[in-house]
């Protein structure tokens, strides 16, 4: 061999062995000798999660610090003992943990975001000596105050803070910085104000879980709606979940379905049908139909009917008593392509476009598939799929003159120091009706709360409610044909009519109490939504008993009280007037509680003596 390559090659050799050598040293004195181990989360930014508010302010998400319990196993003196007590402590399996730290060298998570009582535990345990080499860290984590309030809205994050679902997930970015654009040791997220109002939230969840139960239904959906701007408020589905621990909960149960879920909306669907054929010119509001108990053309095969023969019926007539074969006889006035064109301005067939994910764009197939039978069918909420919150959006037009509006779930945006970085204002869409045709749709509407119509249940005293109600089959996916036992019940309230504030609607999926129709169960819990909403938001009904004040009052020069001979009756006087009281050297005086005067001792009309003891009771 080459005297020159030889040296080379010693020299290469002795290199390799000296920088092999620096490296084994290194790894052993990272997992042996230091007396803590080093963990990624030393060297990152710290990202503060900003919180999500209800539009009035109150927190309904929210950063929180937990400890994580962390081992270095190389410390570890007794794996079974210590193994043993943090099962106890942290409610592990014991086998499944013995197994992970047997199997595993250096750092491993033994649990993450642990709750305050277990930190507690670990600590006193630290301090008996009892675990060497485990250790407790400080993290980041969610907070969901409220619970279950809006769980399916709110969505959940995982472990290490990141969006999972829900506003979490699609509103990420806003609510965490990404830390590797910045080398500040610290990162604020924005704060994310929703339209949604705790307290009507609370309404809606509370009436869902009690229909739920009551008619021992699948699901239970609550969309109320502001509908003068599109704001949801309240956005129920049950059942529902705690996102604070949603890892127990399973993925039917954190399924958002008044966004996701689509359906066949029945018999509501006619307020948008009538509607399309009164602004396509194809009937009036004097239009007449007989609706004898069944639709029948010789274009369809299989007659479509009615709960009832309802004789020569209007378009009123048609929304009042939900007559199918009124609506179908009136689909026979427009043609296929108005009518689908219609519907689709409505947003049917499409996303709301408010950051939900999975959200259902429905179904509205286009014309040239639909069958002989499909205008008078979806005429009356067959054949089309939507979802709850794009029928609430669609009851829009009626509440803005014929003017569509885009709804939104998110109401502002603000920096971490307050300033405002978007505000989310009222966002016309398009203009579907004209004024006339949506106030006569309201009119319409009206006449199903009266005796007789399918929505009178949910008539309330003193507040005119334009309403429509539903009852749809659900087809069978084992035979492709309506089943005989699934159905979805629903109902549609816009008020007050004369100045339309509010939108609700109601879906109870696959009810198998006493009834199935939605104006039997469906419309009652709208009333009951609307008897806690209307004093909540301070809506006037027409029994209302108002009282006018000038706004001037007077007030005595002197408020306070002086004795004479005998003691007065002071029933209803305020303490305040009664603190002169104690300037009166003959009077021992004894007061009890705050407020105006419930009692006295002794009584009005007793003659006054010196240190005469009075007792006065307050409330």
């Amino acid at each position: 061999m080459d005297k020159n390559i030889k040296i080379r090659f010693i020299f290469f050799t002795i290199v390799t062995i000296l920088i092999s050598l620096i490296i084994i040293w290194r790894y052993f004195s990272l997992m042996v000798l230091q007396n803590t181990p080093v963990t990624a989360a030393e060297h990152t930014t710290v990202v503060e999660r900003g919180p999500i508010l209800d539009k009035n302010g109150r927190i309904l998400a929210i950063q929180n610090q937990l400890d994580s319990v962390e081992t270095w196993i190389p410390y570890i003196e007794d794996v079974e003992e210590t193994v043993q007590l943090l099962s106890e402590t942290l409610e592990l399996n014991y086998e499944e943990l013995l197994t992970r730290i047997s199997t595993r060298r250096g750092s491993m998570w033994i649990k993450r975001k642990i709750t305050p009582t277990e930190s507690l535990a670990v600590k006193a345990l630290k301090e008996q000596g009892k675990l060497e080499g485990i250790y407790l860290r400080k993290e980041y984590g969610r907070n969901y105050p409220k619970q279950r309030l809006a769980s399916h809205v709110l969505g959940y994050t995982g472990t290490d803070n990141i969006g999972l679902d829900g506003l979490e997930y699609t509103m990420n970015d806003i609510l965490s910085p990404d830390p590797s654009l910045t080398d500040q040791n610290e990162l604020y997220g924005n704060q994310l104000f929703l339209t949604i109002d705790s307290n009507i939230e609370f309404f809606a969840e509370k009436f869902a879980a009690e229909a739920l139960e009551e008619h021992k239904a699948e699901s239970v959906m609550i969309v109320v709606m502001d509908a003068r701007n599109a704001d949801l408020l309240a956005c129920a589905s049950v059942p529902d979940f705690d996102p604070n621990t949603f890892y127990d909960y399973t993925v039917d149960e954190r399924k958002n379905r008044a966004f996701s879920m689509a359906y066949e909306p029945g018999s509501v669907m006619k307020v948008f049908s009538i509607a399309s054929f009164l602004e396509l010119g194809g009937i009036g509001i004097n239009t007449h139909f007989y609706c004898g108990g069944s639709y029948e053309n010789e274009d369809i095969p299989e007659p479509i009917g009615d709960l009832g023969v309802y004789g020569d019926l209007t378009p009123a007539g048609i929304i009042k008593y939900s007559s199918n074969v009124g609506a179908a006889y009136a689909s026979e006035t427009v043609s296929r392509d108005d009518f689908y064109h219609m519907l689709r301005s409505l947003g049917f067939g499409s996303q709301t476009q408010m950051p939900v994910p999975g959200e259902s764009s429905g179904l509205l197939r286009s014309p040239d598939k639909w069958s002989t039978r499909s205008k008078p069918t979806i005429a009356f909420g067959q054949e089309v799929l939507v979802s709850a919150v794009q029928m609430a959006a669609a009851a829009t037009v009626f509440s803005n003159e014929g003017v569509l509006l885009r709804p939104h779930i998110i109401d502002r945006i603000l920096s971490p120091d307050g300033q405002t970085i978007e505000n989310i204002a009222r966002e016309p869409v398009s203009r579907v009706f004209s004024p006339q045709t949506a106030q006569a749709m309201l009119l319409m509407m009206e006449t199903a709360t009266e005796e007789g119509g399918t929505a009178h249940r949910m008539r309330t005293e003193g507040l005119r409610i334009s309403a429509k109600t539903g009852t749809s089959q659900v087809i069978d996916p084992d035979t492709g044909t309506y089943s005989k036992e699934n159905f979805i019940a629903s109902a549609l309230a816009i008020f007050p009519t004369d100045d339309p504030q509010l939108i609700i609607y109601v879906v109870i999926q696959n009810p198998k109490g006493a009834s199935y129709y939605g104006g039997r169960i469906a419309s009652p819990i709208v009333k009951k939504i609307i008897d806690e909403t209307v004093p909540y938001l301070g809506i006037r009904r027409s029994t209302d008993t108002v009282l006018q004040h000038s706004g001037q009052i007077s007030v005595p020069p002197n408020l306070n009280l002086i004795i004479d001979d005998t003691i007065p009756d002071f029933t209803g006087m305020p303490k305040r007037r009664l603190l002169n009281l104690f300037n009166d050297d003959r009077l021992i005086l004894h007061f009890n509680g705050e407020g105006w005067v419930v009692s006295q001792s002794p009584p009005p009309g007793t003659a006054v003596g010196e240190h005469m003891e009075i007792f006065i009771e307050f409330e």
